[in-house]
């Protein structure tokens, strides 16, 4: 049993990734349509580059959206309006015009005649019927004719033999053109105008119903292609009947209702396509960052596979929902912070291996993967110094300008002209560069969570008023003056080189906090002629010396600062010798064990790392020239770096011979400018 804990233990870190490789093609498997997927690619005018395609089934030829759309619109554009007919009001308008009648004494009722004409104008009035103000609006939208229903019956009229309300008026006074009173005329108009109210009103409910009923007996499809008919041969050009009957085909297959068994070897097929991608993720990782790979919690690779897993989960979300918005999703930000938190060459290929895997997603999957590999390309090529918000600004800006073009050349190549440009998708793309901005914030987030540090960290960090910074130079002055003459030489080197120059600055600031230990026991520190190791032997003195290493890694953790910045305190002396001590006590003893004067390292295993090594040996060196001259300086530079060479300091760092002749011409340069006399001003 411990002999298990024991193994497990020692390959904790290979079983971590194991799990962590199986747990993201689980969820990404599990993220993936399942249904099946038309095998062939084909562009409408566009020739068939395949051989003759033969239907393997019967299938009905389904009508585009748009063709659907069209006849719901016809339909509701030509629909009825259906409108109720009330007789029950006819009679109550009856009933209170013969109350009103009687009712009235200053009516002169000669033979009964305007009893009769009253009754004849409300006959009229009703003839069609008279429609109420509401309804009346909704004749603006409507055909000729209407349809009515009165009682069990339904019959179609023209709307315009309805009477309105503004009609009431004038068909009333054309009704009582032959009473001779005037006051007859009068009381009868004002009787005859209170009692007389609308009988025709709109019923929503009814023709909403009908014109639902109209809706759904749509035929979706418009034609039949039997078995073993030839849909297409290779070389037609795709467009007219072949295209739709396709378009038919492709939309069946892919939403048939698959068998267990036919679903499980689907699932099967995805998990190695997935399998292989990640795989060949980790094994970039393995052979070219193995600092990654072999990151000890693993919190790296751990942030690596979670972008990638996050960046599928959110297009598959897009894609449920309406495939249309696929285009808002950021996939931008994966190799922005990728780029951030370690080089463009790992965040670009795992934005291509994303990429690839969405192609399983997404419709039109080669245009989706085209336009996003180039603007993952772009975004590598343009993003740089996040912490200038400037930059981010215009490289997002390039972004969305290179997916708009893009666009463009697509829609002309299906097209044959920019007539049919959609310009929903350009919102969609800019909306998209609105999103990307949510990187800086990722950023900040995934810095908390994972310890990890990006540009906008080190701008913070490299604030010579931070607490530790200011220790150092209340503390340790002549150790913090050191230290920004090599953030700068190392700052210049790395611009030259193509370096981080962010990083080295900031890893040059803190390279030597270690000395606030004993900070009287370095000479840049020593206000005085007295030196504390006259009083040590040379062993003790070059422990004293060596441990300002470790003790600098320890207040660095203590103050939480970045393992990318405890690198620079590991690494700036790599395995070299304490020399000066090293030579004292070559001289007194002809016995020593060089281990005693030997730094720990590691040696520098990056650019960065490698270019503070070879700045801080110059700075600290070149304070010994007593009476400096350029070719003293160059001959001093030529000699610190040669022997770094010769001890194989720079054996692990990705630095080149010629990257290193550029940072011995820089620091030659500066520190020439450096010891620059002036002229001597007379007294």
């Amino acid at each position: 049993m411990k002999k298990l804990l024991n193994q497990l233990l020692h390959n904790h870190s290979f079983i971590y990734k194991t799990i962590l490789y199986i747990l993201t093609i689980f969820l990404i498997v599990f993220l993936l349509p399942k249904g099946g997927k038309f095998k062939y690619d084909y562009f409408k005018g566009k020739p068939w580059q395949y051989e003759n395609y033969i239907a393997p089934f019967d299938f009905a030829i389904q009508k585009s959206q748009k063709e659907i759309d069209t006849e719901i619109s016809n339909i509701e554009k030509k629909a009825k309006l259906y409108f109720v007919y009330k007789t029950d009001v006819i009679e109550d308008v009856k009933s209170k015009f013969n109350e009103e009648f009687d009712r009235n004494p200053f009516i002169e009722n000669i033979e009964g005649t305007l009893r009769e004409t009253g009754k004849d104008i409300i006959d009229k009035v009703y003839k069609y019927g008279f429609i109420d103000n509401q309804s009346e609006q909704k004749l603006k939208n409507s055909t000729d004719e209407i349809t009515v229903r009165k009682e069990i019956l339904a019959y179609d009229i023209k709307h315009d033999n309805l009477v309105r309300s503004s009609q009431l008026l004038g068909l009333i006074n054309d009704g009582l053109v032959n009473v001779i009173s005037p006051e007859n005329r009068t009381v009868l108009l004002n009787i005859l105008s209170n009692v007389i109210k609308p009988n025709i009103t709109y019923d929503d409910e009814f023709t909403q119903k009908v014109k639902e009923k109209s809706i759904s007996n749509i035929s979706y499809t418009k034609g039949f292609v039997s078995k073993d008919e030839r849909i297409i041969s290779k070389g037609d050009i795709v467009e007219g009947r072949m295209f739709e009957a396709l378009n038919s085909i492709k939309s069946e297959l892919e939403s048939q209702v698959w068998s267990k068994s036919n679903y499980n070897w689907i699932v099967f097929g995805y998990s190695i396509l997935v399998a292989l991608a990640l795989l060949m993720l980790l094994l970039f990782l393995r052979k070219y960052r193995d600092e990654i790979y072999n990151n000890n919690n693993n919190n790296k690779i751990t942030l690596i596979f979670l972008n990638v897993l996050l960046m599928v989960f959110l297009v598959s979300i897009v894609v449920k929902y309406d495939a249309k918005y696929v285009y808002a999703v950021p996939l931008c930000i994966l190799p922005i912070i990728l780029k951030a938190f370690f080089d463009a060459r790992l965040g670009l290929f795992t934005h291509v291996l994303t990429v690839l895997l969405l192609g399983f997603v997404v419709p039109n999957s080669f245009e989706f993967i085209f336009l996003q590999i180039i603007a993952g390309i772009v975004t590598i090529l343009t993003v740089s110094e996040l912490y200038k918000r400037v930059n981010l600004f215009i490289s997002i800006g390039q972004i969305v300008l290179i997916y708009m073009i893009t666009y463009v050349a697509f829609t002309i190549i299906h097209e044959g002209n920019a007539q049919n440009l959609n310009w929903f998708y350009f919102g969609l793309f800019a909306f998209n560069g609105m999103l990307a901005f949510l990187a800086t914030i990722l950023i900040f987030v995934y810095e908390r969570i994972f310890g990890l540090v990006s540009d906008v960290s080190l701008l913070e960090l490299s604030n010579t008023n931070s607490a530790l910074l200011r220790e150092l130079a209340e503390k340790a002055p002549g150790t913090f003056q050191h230290s920004m003459q090599v953030a700068n030489l190392a700052e210049a080197a790395a611009n030259e080189i193509g370096a981080n120059a962010m990083l080295v600055r900031t890893g040059a600031l803190y390279h030597d906090i270690g000395k606030l230990s004993n900070p009287m026991y370095f000479i840049e520190n020593q206000s005085t002629s007295v030196n504390p190791h006259n009083e040590l032997s040379n062993i003790d003195s070059a422990k004293i010396i060596i441990d300002h290493v470790i003790h600098g890694i320890e207040l660095a953790k203590k103050h939480r600062l970045p393992d990318r910045v405890i690198d620079f305190i590991r690494t700036h002396h790599g395995t070299s010798l304490v020399y000066y001590f090293y030579m004292q006590e070559k001289n007194n003893n002809d016995v020593v064990d060089v281990e005693n004067f030997r730094y720990p390292g590691p040696n520098p295993f990056s650019k960065e790392t490698a270019i503070l090594m070879m700045c801080d040996a110059a700075e600290a060196a070149s304070k010994s020239i007593k009476e400096p001259t350029a070719q003293i300086i160059d001959n001093l530079i030529d000699k610190i770096i040669l022997k770094q060479m010769e001890d194989g300091q720079f054996m692990n760092a990705d630095i080149t011979f010629k990257d290193i002749e550029l940072v011995k011409k820089v620091l030659k340069k500066k520190l020439k400018n450096i010891f620059h006399l002036r002229i001597e001003y007379p007294e």
